[in-house]
């Protein structure tokens, strides 16, 4: 019982390093991926076409291929050796790049299922296309993308397990690092619960949300 004890407080000992990974992500991700959002629908072609080829790349290239570019590009491209504590940063940042091209579309088919009609009702009050947006458009856009956004989050919870790509020890890394050391696969076990339990949690907290908004009909 003791030996299962530590392995799961081990286990867990890496839960904060995940934690920091997705909760990084999220805090940058979310409105990078709006602002993405207005350049890809502006009616400037260079700034659209600069946008849309940029969320191509990024949803087109796997995320493990990005974080090696982020975390050894500086030095392969540019010679500056950023040291080991290169790797977090690297990381957050391939990560929270990498989901804002998703939210980005997710965004822009939340603000595109908008019906013509809504635009229409608030020039005839005489709002102002920020106040259209941030009154109007944004409290419906953000009822419409709530699905697909959960649906992103709890990938990225279980992609902070490609942290490992680069050497960073977050949760998963550990408990395999467990797992081969006493021959047992309990350690994965408790890792994959830690995951469903974090999923679960998300879930029903965007659940909650999604009902706040359910006055948007």
């Amino acid at each position: 019982m003791n030996n299962i004890t530590d392995i799961i407080i081990r286990v867990f000992s890496g839960a904060g390093a995940s934690s920091i990974i997705f909760f990084s992500t999220i805090i940058f991700s979310l409105p990078l991926g709006l602002l993405i959002t207005f350049a890809r629908m502006s009616k400037l072609k260079v700034l659209s076409g600069f946008a849309g080829f940029l969320i191509s790349v990024l949803r087109g290239t796997p995320l493990m291929l990005q974080l090696f570019m982020w975390y050894y590009g500086p030095f392969y491209l540019f010679r500056v050796s950023l040291g080991l504590n290169w790797r977090l940063p690297a990381i957050i940042i391939g990560f929270s790049i990498n989901y804002a091209a998703y939210f980005a579309e997710i965004f822009r088919s939340g603000i595109e299922g908008i019906p013509v009609g809504q635009y229409e009702a608030a020039s005839v009050l005489g709002y102002t296309n920020s106040q259209t947006f941030i009154k109007i458009i944004f409290p419906q856009m953000v009822k419409r993308v709530i699905p697909p956004v959960t649906n992103e989050i709890i990938t990225l919870i279980k992609d902070t397990s490609l942290a490992f790509a680069i050497t960073y020890t977050e949760m998963f890394t550990v408990a395999k690092q467990i797992a081969a050391a006493k021959a047992t696969i309990i350690p994965l076990l408790v890792a994959g619960i830690f995951y469903y339990i974090f999923n679960y949690i998300v879930a029903f907290v965007m659940g909650r949300i999604e009902k706040s908004f359910n006055y948007y009909k």
